[in-house]
């Protein structure tokens, strides 16, 4: 378990850290029954809502739907999960928005019609208080356990972050960085960077390399374009020092880094562990790249053969909460083949119809008074049934594959309104990765396990 890290003199952080500890304590413990038996009906109303057609659902249930056969619905009489009694301490001291943030399930089989089901759940930890883009909050986390008939056939981890809602319109968090305006021309850069890796576009026509990206080759004009990972090595080609005015997220004063890198383009970041005063124009420099949150991850630099680890930007967790540093390899990105989009438009119906087809009668995705109250634009589509479409995507791009697993990560809010764009490749016979962007940036980052 990772404990709430501890803040002395604060009365409601102890009793969250010695009511975690209790949970903890507790180990795997029976869960609220499954209140019915896996069944067409449901499935039924699951699969329509979803858009999902794949004829396997008339003998077996869609794998991603088992947390809806667990779920409580509207009888709120009885317990949801283990961690209850820490999400309504937290609803009482005014963190009354929720929202989850993560999702890892593992699939042993596909549920047959007809078969009952009983769960387990432990408590998997409390970590917070934490700045987040929604505002001040705790994450929680559980994991779940499914049987039938004795037999384990899913288990799953699930996290949430319980958070104080701001006042509607009110700032972002304070110190928390801008985000990047992330599109078609520069996805696969920022997903290079969480992926560990930093990439440049280069022309699939004529190969030069080109950063920033574009739509267009500079040299030959052709718009089919590719991309390579790169070194990180180089030099520093010009500098700044930044010390006024002030800027969320950063320390000043700060060095601005412009450099050179050896494959023959430059790069923007600042330069780490180097006093402004022992700054050299010429000087060699590596990459690093630095998680500053949840979501971010921006490729910065520092002189080469040094290795300091990079001190965390105001409002990103501590080193040991998450911050974590990559330096760059020289591996080559694997080959991996792409899959088609799927485009889902996110009209109030669906996000309405999906959330109670999974059982979510959470208000924040039907109730629009609720959920601006909290600080959302609008209702936003739960993750179960971002789950259910992750799913709903894969298999409908690989017919007859079978799945061992679904792990997603919630980016931002995906408004009723807006359209989810799903696309995905498949890096071997074994794994998949889908990214759903909507108009905000990305959703929801998800790896799915095939069975061999």
């Amino acid at each position: 378990m990772t404990a709430a890290s501890p803040r002395r003199g604060d009365a409601l952080h102890d009793r969250l850290t010695v009511l975690a500890e209790e949970l903890t304590a507790l180990g795997e413990r029976p869960a609220g029954p499954c209140p019915d038996p896996v069944n067409a009906p449901m499935i039924r109303n699951w699969t329509q809502a979803l858009g999902d057609h794949d004829a396997r659902w008339a003998e077996t249930a869609p794998p991603a739907m088992i947390q809806v056969w667990s779920m409580p619905g509207l009888n709120r009489d009885k317990p949801g999960t283990i961690a209850d009694r820490i999400l309504a301490l937290l609803n009482e001291s005014g963190f009354t928005g929720v929202v989850a943030t993560n999702c890892e399930q593992t699939y042993d089989r596909y549920l047959r019609h007809g078969e009952e089901l009983r769960s387990t759940m432990r408590f998997g930890g409390l970590t917070g208080p934490k700045r987040t883009g929604l505002g001040e909050g705790y994450f929680v986390t559980w994991h779940q356990t499914w049987y039938a008939e004795g037999e384990r056939v899913a288990e799953m981890m699930f996290r949430v972050l319980k958070f104080r809602p701001r006042a509607a319109g009110g700032p972002p968090a304070k110190g928390r960085r801008a985000r990047p305006a992330i599109g078609p021309d520069t996805r696969f850069f920022w997903d290079g960077l969480r992926d560990g890796e930093l990439r440049v576009q280069r022309c699939a026509e004529c190969g030069r390399l080109r950063h920033p990206p574009g739509p267009m080759c500079p040299e030959c004009h052709a718009t089919k374009r590719e991309h390579v990972t790169v070194s990180g090595r180089g030099t520093l080609h010009s500098y700044v020092v930044h010390h006024h005015p002030p800027v969320p997220g950063f320390d000043p004063p700060f060095v601005v880094a412009l450099v050179d890198l050896e494959e023959g383009v430059r790069m923007v970041g600042d330069l780490l562990g180097c006093p402004p005063d022992q700054v050299r124009i010429g000087m060699p420099v590596e990459a690093v790249l630095q998680k500053i949150d949840d979501d971010l991850v921006l490729p910065q630099w520092r002189p080469a053969g040094s290795a300091p680890k990079p001190p965390p930007a105001q409002g990103a967790e501590p080193a040991a909460q998450g911050a974590e540093s990559v330096a760059q390899g020289t591996e080559p990105a694997k080959a991996a083949a792409e899959l088609a989009a799927l485009s889902v438009d996110l009209t109030p119906t669906f996000v309405i119809s999906t959330a109670l087809a999974t059982r979510d009668f959470t208000p924040v995705h039907h109730d629009t008074a609720l959920a601006r109250a909290q600080g959302s634009t609008d209702i936003f589509l739960n993750i179960l049934t971002t789950m259910g479409l992750v799913q709903r995507y894969v298999l409908e791009r690989l017919p007859g594959a079978v799945l061992e697993g679904v792990s997603v990560r919630l980016g931002v809010p995906a408004y009723a309104g807006d359209t989810l764009t799903l696309t995905g490749r498949a890096l071997d016979d074994r794994t998949v990765e889908v990214r759903g962007a909507v108009s905000l940036g990305d959703h929801a980052i998800a790896t799915v396990r095939l069975k061999g």
